[in-house]
C-alpha cells in the first residue's frame, strides 16, 4: 500500500558513536524523502563525530574513525540537511526513542534550532511492537518475506524501514487493536497524523524521557530524587536543583524544556 502524504514524510536512520544523545555524534545519516505526488529522494552521508568511535560500536555498524575522518561535521551539513527535510514529518526505527533525539541534539550543538511543533512522528517499531513484537530484521522477513542484508547500515536499513512501512498498512488494514486501558480501535491507518498518534509517546515532555505530564498536563521528573514531583514545585523549593540540571550530562532537548518551564514558573509568579 503507498502512503497517502498531506505533505512530505522524512524516513531517516542513523549511526553514531554510541547511544547517548547528550555525549554522542552522529558517523552516518541516511535521508529519504517521499513527497505526496510519490516522488523519492534518498541521501546518506557519513559525518566525522569529531570524538573517537568506540571499537565495540564499529562492530555493529561497520564504521571506523578512519573511515569519517575525512568526512564532514555535522555543524558543516547542518543548514544543507534542514533545507533538504523542510517541514516533512518524520519517521524511523526506533526513532521516537533514538534518532529524533540524536538529530535533534546536533543541530542545537550546531547552533540551529530544529522546529517539531508541526512535525508528525511515526515510529515503525513502535507498530510492529505493539502488533508484532520482534526486531527490524524480523519486522523485514515477517512483513516483505525476504532477508535483511546490510542490516545495521543507514541506508539498508532506512529502506527496509520503508519497506515494512508499507508492508504494515496492508496487513493491518481494518484490524482492531486493543491497548492497556481495554479501548479499542483500528489505529494502522494510512494517515501519517494517526500512526502518529498510536507510535509517540505523548507522555514525554522532552524527547529523553526525562519529564512526562501528569494526568493534569502538569510537567513531572522522570527520574532522580524528585521522580514523580511537578517541576516548578521542585524549583519553588529547590531552586538549585535548576542550576544542577543546567550543569550537568543531561541532552540539550532536556535543558531547554527546563528553561521554558522555569521562564514560565517566573512570569507567572511576576504576575501573581
Amino acid at each position: 500500500m503507498e502512503l497517502i502524504l498531506k505533505k512530505p514524510l522524512v524516513i531517516f536512520d542513523i549511526e553514531s558513536t554510541g547511544t547517548n544523545a547528550a555525549a554522542d555524534r552522529i558517523v552516518e545519516i541516511c535521508v529519504l524523502k517521499v513527497s505526496p505526488d510519490g516522488k523519492e529522494e534518498i541521501r546518506t552521508r557519513r559525518i566525522n563525530p569529531t570524538i573517537p568511535i568506540p571499537a565495540e560500536v564499529t562492530a555493529i555498524h561497520g564504521i571506523s574513525d578512519q573511515d569519517v575522518k575525512d568526512e564532514p561535521t555535522f555543524k558543516m551539513l547542518a543548514k544543507g540537511l534542514l533545507d533538504f527535510i523542510g517541514d516533512a514529518d518524520l519517521a524511523g526505527f526506533n526513532s521516537n526513542k533514538f534518532d529524533v533525539p540524536m538529530l535533534i541534539e546536533e543541530f542545537y550543538r550546531a547552533g540551529i534550532e530544529f522546529p517539531m511543533e508541526e512535525r508528525n512522528l511515526v515510529d515503525v517499531q513502535n507498530i510492529f511492537h505493539q502488533m508484532e513484537q520482534r526486531t527490524l530484521v524480523a519486522a523485514v522477513k515477517f512483513y516483505c518475506n525476504r532477508d535483511h542484508i546490510g542490516a545495521h547500515g543507514a541506508e539498508a536499513d532506512v529502506i527496509a524501514t520503508y519497506e515494512v512501512l508499507k508492508a504494515q498498512l496492508d496487513k493491518y488494514q481494518n484490524q482492531e487493536f486493543t491497548d492497556r486501558s481495554g479501548k479499542t480501535s483500528v489505529p494502522v491507518v494510512n494517515d501519517i497524523q494517526k500512526l502518529s498518534e498510536f507510535t509517540t509517546n505523548r507522555d514525554w515532555v522532552d524527547f529523553a524521557g526525562r519529564m512526562v505530564y501528569d494526568r493534569d498536563g502538569k510537567e513531572c521528573f522522570n527520574f532522580g530524587k524528585h521522580k514523580g514531583k511537578r517541576v516548578e514545585e521542585v524549583f519553588a523549593k529547590e531552586p538549585s536543583y535548576y542550576d544542577w540540571i543546567m550543569n550537568g550530562d543531561f541532552a540539550l532537548s532536556t535543558k531547554r524544556a527546563i528553561e521554558k518551564i522555569r521562564t514560565r514558573g517566573l512570569v507567572n509568579k511576576f504576575k501573581a
